[in-house]
């Protein structure tokens, strides 16, 4: 859609801000609204995964902040579940017809957005992914999002930088989120895996590593039950498992229960990536060695402030210099730092956590 075209659109968005509220209102579902267009307010859309996990609760009310300050009503919506799609489809629609200038969402499922996405596009509405790429990527207008690599990549560091310095060889079990390996999911991997030196196959294949420090894979759905139940089942397979990579911090709290249930908390170590309150105060308590924290409220309120410029002035947001998305950030939080590998303490992590 070129300029002109999201230029009318967002004329026709600012004629009709009486009609949308009673449209949200009519089949808004799981929307909640903080105003529908009153004003002669352009109309934005933050569509999240779930409303009950804390990643997505922060990212909500990074949102409401920056639409407060940008002169935008924001209209949210998000999932039932990880994974369900339909319902982000249907907010969709619910915001092209409220003639909305744009939105941002965590797509459920990447690949069976994109339809809706581009006909919201062809619409002449600005589409910024959050925390999760579209695929392909350019489905979306603009993404911003932590480099999942890179928190990836921060852990492996850590955890091989400590098993050099005690002379442990790792066997390493890795907690992954769906066997259909979703993007976070094999960017988080490939980051970790590159990390800690070892070299990586078919990223899309679970399982595929040849290197004999990885002992295996196991799916948890980014949940402490899934988690845990991964956890058992690795140990029963290789009870020589000394080192946990875990896709998020709920899934390393359940392997936690899994490895302390074998008495093998004071020999096995576990890395993550999340940054939330509960996964800082893992770290702190000497139940996750290093998490990589990300930031999903700034990464909300960049969102929203590129939407309004959008809508505004038809400004279109820009990459970080050398990456094809908006990189918010990542830093490493441990208590034990390591050589050569930049982190921050867990008072740090507890002062920016989210959760």
């Amino acid at each position: 859609m070129n300029k002109a075209g999201r230029t009318r659109r967002r004329a026709t968005a600012l004629a009709v801000g009486a009609v949308a509220a009673l449209a949200l209102a009519a089949c808004g579902g799981g929307s909640e609204s903080s105003g529908g267009g009153g004003g002669g307010k352009p109309i934005v859309g933050l569509i999240t995964k779930t409303d009950t996990n804390p990643f997505f609760v922060k990212m909500k009310e990074g949102a409401q902040q920056a639409a407060g300050s940008s002169g935008v009503e924001l209209q949210t919506f998000a999932g039932k579940q990880d994974g369900d799609n339909e319902s982000q489809v249907q907010a969709i629609e619910t915001l092209i017809s409220a003639g909305a200038a744009g939105f941002l969402i965590t797509p459920n499922d990447s690949k069976a957005i994109v339809p809706t996405l581009d006909r919201a596009r062809q619409q002449g509405l600005y589409v910024i992914a959050l925390d999760t790429q579209t695929d392909p990527p350019d489905a979306a207008d603009a993404t911003f999002a932590t480099d999942n690599f890179q928190a990836g990549l921060l852990i492996g560091q850590w955890a091989k930088s400590k098993f050099e310095a005690e002379g442990k060889q790792a066997r390493i079990a890795m907690l992954d989120l769906s066997p259909n390996r979703p993007t976070v999911d094999v960017q988080r991997d490939q980051g970790f895996l590159k990390g800690f030196g070892v070299e990586v196959g078919d990223p899309k294949q679970i399982g595929d590593e040849s290197d004999p420090r990885i002992s295996g894979h196991g799916v948890t759905q980014g949940a402490e039950e899934g988690g845990r139940t991964a956890m058992e089942n690795l140990l029963q397979s290789d009870p020589s498992i000394n080192l946990v990579y875990t896709i998020n911090e709920p899934a390393a709290a359940g392997a936690y229960e899994a490895i302390k249930a074998a008495g093998r908390q004071n020999d096995i170590e576990i890395v993550s990536v999340d940054g939330g309150c509960p996964g800082v105060q893992n770290v702190k308590a000497g139940i996750i060695g290093a998490t990589s924290q990300q930031y999903p409220l700034k990464m909300a309120s960049l969102g929203v402030e590129a939407l309004a410029a959008h809508a505004s002035n038809g400004a279109e947001a820009q990459p970080t210099a050398g990456k094809d998305f908006t990189d918010t950030g990542v830093t490493l939080i441990t208590d034990e730092p390591q050589p050569g590998v930049d982190s921050k303490d867990t008072a740090f992590g507890l002062q920016n956590c989210w959760g």
